[in-house]
């Protein structure tokens, strides 16, 4: 998978939990972020993977974000994939 497609469906997966409140809280209270820091946080490197970390931590949100974005579950595994493949990747 291309960076920039996986990309894409980071983009989509972090829009799906915006528009979810209690998915949005969630993932709030688990990255420790608040809103107003949310677009300067999502400018960092690790962000992208991180929602989609969060997103395949648990299968029922996985199970649901993949069909809302008519796209396999396997398919957001793959794009988390490529983005530790890609240029957000930090070294270490």
């Amino acid at each position: 998978m291309r960076s920039q497609d996986a990309e894409a469906i980071a983009v989509t997966a972090l829009s799906y939990i915006a528009g979810d409140r209690t998915l949005f809280d969630r993932f709030l209270a688990l990255t420790g972020l608040e809103v107003p820091a949310l677009r300067q946080a999502a400018a960092t490197p690790g962000f992208l993977p991180g929602v989609l970390d969060f997103i395949l931590a648990h299968e029922p949100t996985l199970t649901a974000f993949a069909a809302d974005a008519g796209i396999g579950p396997a398919r957001v595994a793959e794009a988390r994939r490529a983005l530790d493949d890609g240029p957000l990747r930090e070294s270490p």
